[in-house]
């Protein structure tokens, strides 16, 4: 079997890693030669200069898989393909695009005859060791044929991946996946922050969450990883507060108001992220200026050390 990965950053990459080592052969298209270069001589994928080169590599039916950047890139790479492939032919996209536009692009190329499946993919850098969850939508006549990328991908070839409905339905059970693990991650940063505060107890995060990590009802894969990242260092001195947010949080977020259906942890997690990017908060200025107008309480000036008031 074979497939054309258009995008070889981080993900794509190691998923055409994951495929080679699993004797499927992958045409790879990126930009930057290096890691065409790299790849074909670690795992034997075969290198393709050009989008167009890329293709005249494929035997019909063709499949390509584009894994890009959500928005304008992931846009241009389908429009492109597009103009490119013909009935019978399928396209795959397994980044991280809102739901809405893989409907839209789905209805596109099934004009053409062109299957579209859209695939969010879960599992980030550890991928590559673990496999990747895959939520996979589309109509079965154009997933059933993929079956055997997803059994390699996935952490097995009976688990981690389903075909959840039509096109749009994997995107969109990405977008509420990465909108529960804003909250799941929200909670866990809360609660260590409460422990970390609570200086007379001198309690050993790394020590703690390890204990967690072993019968405990919290225990999980994100647990794993903040006990890994506490046991190099508890402070967290050299960690910068911004925390980004990618776009499927607000998604989800938008989602919950159009559907009427209530997300408060959820959201708020999201607003605790548009919180930490702002490097000087007027909101929580304004609340100083409130507390001091009211009770006389002190008013931390920038620069200053934190008074108690």
């Amino acid at each position: 079997m074979r497939l054309a990965m258009i995008g070889l950053g981080k993900m794509g990459a190691n998923m055409t890693r994951r495929l080679c080592k699993a004797g499927i052969e992958v045409v790879g298209f990126n930009r930057s030669p290096e890691i065409r270069d790299e790849l074909a001589k670690e795992v034997g994928m075969i290198p393709a200069p050009t989008l167009v080169g890329a293709l005249a590599k494929l035997e019909k039916p063709r499949i390509v898989w584009v894994m890009l950047p959500s928005g304008k890139p992931t846009e241009k790479a389908i429009k492109d393909l597009e103009d490119r492939l013909s009935s019978g032919d399928i396209v795959i996209d397994g980044g991280n695009s809102n739901y809405k536009d893989s409907q839209r692009r789905g209805a596109m190329l099934a004009q053409s005859g062109i299957g579209y499946v859209d695939v969010g993919t879960s599992g980030g850098i550890w991928g590559l060791q673990n496999g990747y969850c895959l939520m996979i939508g589309g109509e079965k006549q154009h997933v059933d044929p993929l079956r055997p990328l997803f059994e390699a991908l996935a952490p097995g070839k009976d688990r981690g991946w389903l075909h959840v409905g039509r096109s749009g339905a994997g995107h969109f059970t990405k977008m509420i996946h990465n909108g529960i693990e804003y909250g799941m991650m929200q909670a866990l940063a809360e609660g260590f922050a409460l422990m970390q505060a609570k200086e007379d107890f001198h309690i050993d995060l790394a020590q703690l969450a390890e204990t967690w990590r072993h019968g405990s009802v919290i225990s999980s894969w994100l647990l794993d990883l903040t006990a890994g990242a506490l046991q190099k260092d508890q402070v967290l001195t050299a960690i910068d507060p911004h925390v980004a947010d990618s776009g499927e949080g607000r998604w989800t977020v938008m989602e919950s108001i159009d559907l009427g259906i209530p997300a408060p942890v959820i959201s708020l997690a999201l607003q605790m992220r548009f919180d930490s990017q702002r490097p000087a908060s007027y909101s929580n200025k304004m609340l100083s200026i409130m507390r001091n107008a009211f009770g006389g309480h002190d008013i931390k000036a920038a620069g200053q050390d934190t008074q108690q008031g």
